[in-house]
């Protein structure tokens, strides 16, 4: 007797249909459908804004490089302003999916995106105080410029840090080590620098065979400056202000998240390499 002529008896449970596979909605759920589908997401619209703004910046970067002089000057704004949304967007969307799903040890964006929006970011916030200088006749290449430079860059890693990860609830400056300039961080900034002196006494024999290997001369990072003054604002820049941003960036928030997310060595590992990369 097949189950179709089964009698079904009045008290009885009755016979359950056979089970039909129910395709999921979520975002991964099919075949290249996570990275861009807007199905299941908790924010599609800032997702959309993300994607199409990026796209756009990136466009408008081949559009300049292939067009040059006044039009490149123009697009670069377009850009960094275009690049800017999107990347911030795209940050702010990755976070609120992994706060929803909650299936990672890390529920903020990847520092990468950070990262990656605060080269725009940068561009802009540069451009702004570089038309003022320029107007006064200060030297963009000069120290006084270099300063307000590195400033600019400095207050847009924690900016960035503050809107996309602690404003989130992702992390938050304790858990990622930044506390107020007391005694306690005095005495382990000056354990840390003590690690400065290995490192330039390995440094040091290393960097003599690259160059007698390789005999170019070493540019410095910062503008010569040939006074006093000068060479005091330039060391302010260098040695203060932008390792200030940098740490914030790359050691308090990129470190912090990646080793929760991915185990501490490993954590460990990508933020130092990114660190390094960052500044080639």
């Amino acid at each position: 007797m097949t189950p179709r002529d089964e009698v079904f008896e009045p008290g009885s449970a009755e016979p359950s249909a056979p089970a039909v596979p129910v395709l999921s909605s979520a975002p991964g759920s099919r075949p290249g459908a996570t990275a861009f589908t807007i199905e299941g997401r908790s924010a599609p619209a800032l997702f959309v804004i993300g994607w199409l703004a990026s796209l756009l910046g990136l466009g408008f970067i081949g559009v300049a490089v292939l067009a040059g002089g006044g039009l490149a000057a123009a697009a670069l704004l377009v850009v960094g302003l275009l690049l800017s949304v999107g990347l911030i967007a795209a940050a702010g969307s990755q976070g609120i999916e992994r706060r929803a799903r909650a299936t990672l040890p890390y529920l903020g964006p990847s520092p990468f995106l950070v990262f990656a929006a605060s080269i725009p970011v940068s561009v802009l916030g540069l451009i702004v105080i570089a038309v003022p200088l320029g107007i006064v006749g200060v030297p963009l290449d000069g120290p006084v410029a270099t300063l307000m430079s590195v400033t600019v860059q400095a207050l847009v890693y924690v900016a960035l840090v503050r809107l996309l990860a602690v404003d989130t609830g992702a992390l938050d400056w304790a858990e990622m080590r930044v506390q107020k300039l007391d005694r306690r961080a005095v005495a382990e900034m000056a354990g840390g620098a003590l690690w400065a002196i290995p490192v330039i006494a390995a440094t040091v024999p290393v960097s003599a065979v690259l160059l007698a290997l390789f005999p170019v001369t070493p540019v410095s990072p910062l503008p010569p400056t040939g006074e006093p003054a000068g060479f005091a604002i330039s060391l302010l820049a260098g040695v203060v202000v932008a390792p200030f941003g940098e740490e914030v960036l790359f050691r308090a928030f990129a470190t912090t998240a990646w080793a929760r997310g991915l185990g501490p060595r490993r954590g460990l590992i990508r933020a130092a390499l990114v660190f390094a990369f960052a500044h080639v």
